[in-house]
């Protein structure tokens, strides 16, 4: 183990050994078991990942766990550390946590679940009072646009072109939905999204997880309550967060149970019947960076099709297909096997 990743160990602990453990798309993770002061055995999970990507990633990784311990420290894994190996090829990061046993096969109950993710949302709050974080977060591999902003509209519509940015880059351009993208950043995020800020309207920014779908949270098995991990964080509107829960690759939070009980903790923002929409906007993220991860995901044509739905019900234009229903994994109820190619379940 680098002496980096040793030093970063709680004061009064000695490094014994270090296994691999778990499985991650974009990282390698490990155990590492340490003595005490008093002898007994401690338990430590390290995630490491290489180069600009991999500083980015764990270093967003650390500062957004931080926060969420912070806010409620029984909802994520205490964070110990972040670094860079001492060694100095290949370049390489470490993000150093509490190790905690979970089950992370287990479906959360609903209402203990969103219980304590409304409670993250209610309590934290924003350093600079707006929308953003201090540091690059990722999803997956890929970076957030997450500079400060007053307005929410503007933080979407910035966080959302990235998003775009990186799929055109990364699976090639296409008219159609290229010209949908540029329709739903100038009109349609407008005509949803300034409205929360209206008329008088106040819209708290919220501390979110970033990327939470069931396979970035488990159950604890020394409390049985719900703990995430793997987080990309930026303060947000609340409603961000079910966005991923919308996508193909949720297979258990797409339930409508998960966002009802999360409603009756956190009721949805005014205008309240534009709820559903917003949710449908904001999943456009989450299936758009999915695609820019994974090349020739069918989740890319999903996010176009959605889009459709959004541009021909707020701002239509010519020059683009129709909303199909088919292709709709709300109406359908396709769900893919999370980042595997393996086609529709």
């Amino acid at each position: 183990m680098d002496e980096a990743v040793i030093k970063a160990l709680p004061d009064g602990s000695t490094f014994a050994s270090v296994e691999h453990f778990g499985t991650s798309a974009w990282t390698i993770t490990g155990k590492i078991t340490a003595q005490g002061l008093d002898g007994s055995d401690e338990y430590y999970f390290v995630k490491i990942a290489y180069g600009e990507t991999g500083r980015i990633m764990l270093g967003g990784e650390y500062e957004s766990s931080k926060v969420i311990y912070e806010t409620t420290p029984d909802f994520i894994p205490k964070p110990f550390g972040y670094g860079r190996y001492r060694c100095q090829e290949p370049e390489t990061y470490f993000y150093l946590s509490k190790f905690v046993d979970m089950d992370v096969q287990a479906a959360p109950d609903p209402a203990e679940f969103t219980s304590r993710l409304a409670r993250l949302h209610h309590l934290s709050k924003s350093p600079t009072g707006k929308f953003g974080f201090h540091v690059p977060t990722c999803d997956g591999d890929r970076a957030h646009v997450v500079d400060w902003q007053e307005s929410w509209a503007v933080f979407y519509r910035n966080l959302f072109l990235g998003v775009c940015k990186l799929d055109l880059k990364r699976n090639g351009p296409w008219p159609e939905y290229e010209r949908a993208i540029d329709q739903v950043a100038s009109k349609v995020i407008p005509r949803l999204l300034e409205p929360l800020q209206a008329d008088g309207r106040e819209l708290k920014p919220c501390i979110i997880h970033g990327d939470l779908w069931e396979g970035n949270m488990g159950i604890n098995l020394n409390t049985g309550e719900s703990i995430l991990f793997d987080a990309g964080s930026y303060f947000a509107h609340n409603e961000m967060e079910l966005g991923h829960w919308r996508c193909e690759f949720s297979s258990v939070f797409w339930l409508e149970e998960y966002t009802g009980c999360y409603l009756e903790q956190y009721p949805a923002a005014e205008p309240a019947e534009e709820f559903d929409d917003r949710i449908r906007l904001y999943s456009l993220k989450g299936a758009i960076n999915y695609a820019a991860g994974h090349p020739r995901s069918h989740l890319r044509k999903t996010a176009y099709n959605n889009m459709c739905y959004l541009i021909e019900k707020y701002a239509p234009i010519d020059g683009i297909d129709k909303y199909d229903p088919s292709l709709d994994p709300v109406v359908t109820g396709a769900r893919i096997v999370p980042h595997l190619e393996s086609g529709l379940l």
